[in-house]
């Protein structure tokens, strides 16, 4: 499976610790796994799933888009707090 990164979700990469990184990773393995396993939105995000995750026992979000069948586009991650205000703007 493709992986895509939007240049505001490579940058909030950077920003992880170690911790937050490995938990990530094995977010986006299960992802790849199973790309459904996120929750579909509706409405103004419909297109956009949200699949999400603990960090350090806080729930983290990860916005995705899915291409084609084997292509994924990631466009946010962050912890819930304005995820989707933020998500609605990018």
């Amino acid at each position: 499976m493709e992986l895509l990164l939007t240049s505001t979700f490579a940058r909030q990469v950077k920003k992880l610790h170690k911790n937050e990184k490995d938990s990530l990773d094995k977010a986006l393995q299960q992802l790849m796994r199973n790309p459904l396993l996120g929750e579909a939105k509706k409405a103004d995000l419909e297109g956009i799933y949200v699949l999400k995750f603990t960090v350090n026992r806080q729930e983290w979000l990860v916005a995705y888009r899915l291409l084609t069948r084997d292509s994924l586009k990631l466009l946010l991650l962050g912890p819930h707090e304005n995820f989707y205000r933020n998500l609605k703007k990018s």
